[in-house]
């Protein structure tokens, strides 16, 4: 009994200082259990803030999509009526220019029929200078014919 007695005696403070040590790792796992609790109630109340934030920048990134796809329709519409304003003062100009060619044109054909008129009137007029030239010059030669023939008539009484 004696060796039973000295094993008691060396496994008892042994187990009595196991059982130390195992008290005091049970406190300091309760301490971190606590510690890991605590850090994970921040983490939950961490990602609960993160969530809400995420949230609510979505809702702003959505209320600003919305408001600058509003903004855009909006110059868009302006845009296009701007355009449809330009094109509007552009086919009124176009018809505007047209008409003043057609008017210019007309007077252009009525300037030509005046000019046209205008070289019948000299070609008559040049024809009855030439005739009357060629007139003046046939009573000269008729006048040159007559004083010859009186010429000869005298000499042949």
């Amino acid at each position: 009994m004696e060796l039973l007695q000295q094993i008691k005696d060396f496994l008892i403070p042994e187990l009595d200082a196991i059982r130390q040590e195992q008290s005091a790792v049970r406190e300091r796992l309760n301490a971190i259990d606590l510690h890991l609790v605590d850090q994970s109630r921040r983490i939950d109340a961490l990602n609960q803030r993160i969530d809400q934030v995420h949230d609510d920048l979505l809702g702003r990134i959505d209320k600003v999509n919305t408001d600058l796809i509003a903004r855009i329709d909006k110059v868009n519409a302006d845009l296009t009526a701007r355009v449809d304003e330009s094109y509007q003062r552009m086919d009124k100009q176009q018809a505007d220019f047209l008409a003043r060619i057609d008017e210019t044109n007309k007077r252009i054909d009525e300037s030509n029929k005046r000019i046209d008129e205008t070289h019948r009137r000299l070609d008559r007029l040049y024809e009855v200078i030439v005739r009357r030239d060629e007139h003046v010059g046939l009573e000269n030669w008729v006048r040159e014919l007559d004083r010859r023939l009186g010429n000869l008539e005298r000499r042949a009484a």
